[in-house]
């Protein structure tokens, strides 16, 4: 059996802006790459003699999506994520989905900040070196 669905929280430790939690909302995708050592897809990538050409490289551990941003609030989500993409220290994030798995790692906000006020949502973009790894099922 496969289970799928919403992501619950995103929540994050960070050495000296203390701790928070970002809530996605229901039913959008946020998509997980938990990152480790990919071949490059690469169609020339094959001798004269039919002989295959592997090109390995590491990729970080991401996660994107939206999630729900309270522009009223001085203390809002979108002010806690600028924080955290300014400080060159990284924080641990956990990520909580419905099916009771939970993935963790560390790293920090990365591109664009931007949030929707019609929607009450803003983009999310988080990446970090090493892996994605399961913390519980």
């Amino acid at each position: 059996m496969f289970t799928g669905g919403d992501i619950l929280e995103i929540s994050w430790k960070h050495a000296s802006l203390g701790s928070g939690k970002w809530y996605p909302k229901a039913g959008e995708d946020l998509t997980i790459d938990p990152g480790g050592i990919r071949t490059n897809d690469d169609e020339q990538g094959i001798t004269g003699n039919g002989q295959p050409i592997y090109t390995m490289n590491n990729k970080r551990w991401a996660m994107e999506g939206s999630v729900a941003w309270d522009s009223s609030n001085k203390d809002s989500e979108m002010v806690k994520m600028a924080a955290l993409a300014e400080s060159p220290v990284e924080a641990n994030f956990t990520i909580s989905l419905i099916n009771g798995s939970v993935w963790g790692g560390t790293g920090k906000p990365v591109g664009d900040i931007k949030g929707s006020a019609k929607d009450a949502t803003m983009s999310i973009k988080l990446a970090g070196g090493g892996k994605l790894t399961k913390q519980s099922s």
